[in-house]
């Protein structure tokens, strides 16, 4: 028998491993059948996802007026609604409430951009950073603020805006008014019951969450020679401080006698700086202890109360909806066209 030479069964072997090589580095991602199209069908992927469209909130720019720093700084929409949503409503929220609150937000900036309501601020500034329109911090800020829990907060707020991205509340095509507040009394408000105008959508509604809000009840204590001061009265009989003729259709004070003169609710929570409008009040002492239910204004959402409808399962649509009568939830990409149109 033949010897055989162990050189060139060595060489027969290393060639036939060259040879499968490729077939081994592509079987395992083409199935059965080796295409050899993996790296193309890759790469157009890619490509793909490098020219996806910006969404349509961060199409958008927003000039805030920062007031500590009386300058203005420029941000996407969707950054400044981070920051907005962030600074107006507890980032320990639900995310549905969250996202409640981002729509409510996108709203109103472009309802603030659509009409005439920026006038009077400086030139180039669309909005400020208080609650003359919403209260926004930026990324820095809210860095000090959260510390340690920046990342997971910011995220979740993120999420919010993001998953609302170009989202607004509309009555017959219109956006709305999108007011909002932190805690009510069991009830909201009927907007001509504390403002001027009545809107059709921001109509009184029953909110019983709000109970669970660390803000539902407080007592204030006012000097007695200090309640008269503020409100422009007299006490004579300190039984009897005053007594309260009419309410609104939110259970809140419409209207209030209190020495020889009569005053709104409204005007009462102003002058005294009383949480809410839904007020009683008794004199101890030389002092008249005032007790609140509710705190805010009480038109629109409420905050605590789109925070319970979420913990209860509800989702942002239920809660806008719930709190907003007869609006819809509509893309605001025209109106967002026009805002940039404006620019």
């Amino acid at each position: 028998m033949k010897k055989i030479n162990p050189i060139f069964v060595l060489a027969a072997l290393l060639f036939t491993v060259i040879l499968l090589i490729p077939t081994m580095l592509v079987l395992p991602f083409s199935g059965e059948k080796a295409t050899g199209e993996l790296s193309e069908e890759v790469k157009q992927q890619t490509e793909k996802e490098a020219k996806s469209e910006p969404s349509a909130d961060s199409a958008v720019e927003v000039a805030v007026l920062r007031t500590a720093q009386s300058q203005v700084e420029n941000v996407p929409l969707n950054e400044y609604l981070i920051g907005v949503v962030a600074a107006e409503m507890p980032a320990e929220f639900e995310l549905e409430a969250l996202k409640a609150q981002a729509l409510t937000a996108r709203t109103y900036y472009v309802k603030q951009m659509m009409g005439t309501e920026n006038s009077g601020l400086p030139d180039g500034a669309h909005v400020t950073d208080t609650v003359a329109h919403q209260v926004y911090k930026n990324k820095q800020e809210l860095k000090r603020q959260w510390g340690s829990e920046f990342n997971q907060k910011y995220a979740k707020v993120k999420e919010a805006v993001e998953s609302t991205d170009g989202q607004i509340l509309t009555y017959e095509g219109e956006p709305i008014t999108a007011t909002f507040f932190s805690t009510s009394n069991g009830f909201t408000e009927n907007s001509e019951d504390y403002w001027a105008n009545t809107f059709p959508y921001l109509r009184s509604v029953e909110s019983p969450w709000d109970k669970a809000s660390p803000k539902y009840i407080e007592q204030k204590v006012i000097p007695i020679r200090e309640f008269e001061n503020k409100l422009g009265i007299q006490l004579t009989d300190r039984t009897n401080i005053g007594k309260v003729t009419d309410r609104t259709a939110g259970n809140r004070v419409a209207k209030v006698e209190v020495g020889g003169k009569v005053l709104s609710g409204k005007e009462v929570r102003e002058q005294l700086g009383l949480n809410s409008s839904d007020f009683k009040w008794y004199a101890k002492g030389d002092n008249i202890i005032v007790e609140t239910v509710g705190y805010g204004h009480g038109v629109g959402m409420s905050q605590y109360g789109a925070n319970g409808m979420a913990a209860e399962g509800k989702n942002y649509k239920d809660i806008v909806q719930h709190y907003y009568q007869g609006v819809e939830i509509a893309s605001g990409e025209s109106e967002l066209t026009k805002v940039m149109a404006k620019k």
